[in-house]
């Protein structure tokens, strides 16, 4: 396991979790919100005690739709999105491998989740 860090583009949400030594892969999800987001999100999810989330003042807001159980989260100030909360396994988190320091999300192949049949 290793510790990352990852921030949204203004640094106004930083975050560092633990995950694997190595992050080899992405994961791109169908669903109506992460279609339009492109966003290639950690194929692992992250549970709640392995994320450290800091934000300035009232930065991340939060955006929920259908069950109202996936929270995906973005900052107000830049718009970007650095995690969500999983509809799969409430209370954990995928994160946006673009806002993952030193790991180029684009350079990794990504493997696509059917989240428009959940």
């Amino acid at each position: 396991m290793k510790e990352y860090k990852g921030s949204c583009h203004c640094g106004a949400i930083r975050f560092t979790f633990t995950g694997p030594a190595l992050i080899e892969r992405g994961l791109r999800c169908n669903c109506s919100v992460c279609r339009r987001k492109g966003a290639a999100m950690s194929p692992f999810m992250v549970a709640s005690d392995e994320i450290k989330i800091e934000v300035q003042d009232d930065a991340l807001a939060t955006y929920a739709f259908g069950c109202q159980v996936a929270k995906h989260h973005f900052c107000k100030i830049c718009g970007i999105y650095p995690f969500h909360q999983t509809l799969r396994k409430p209370g954990h988190y995928r994160v946006n491998l673009g806002c993952v320091e030193g790991l180029d999300s684009t350079a990794l192949p990504c493997d696509v989740f059917d989240g428009a049949s959940l």
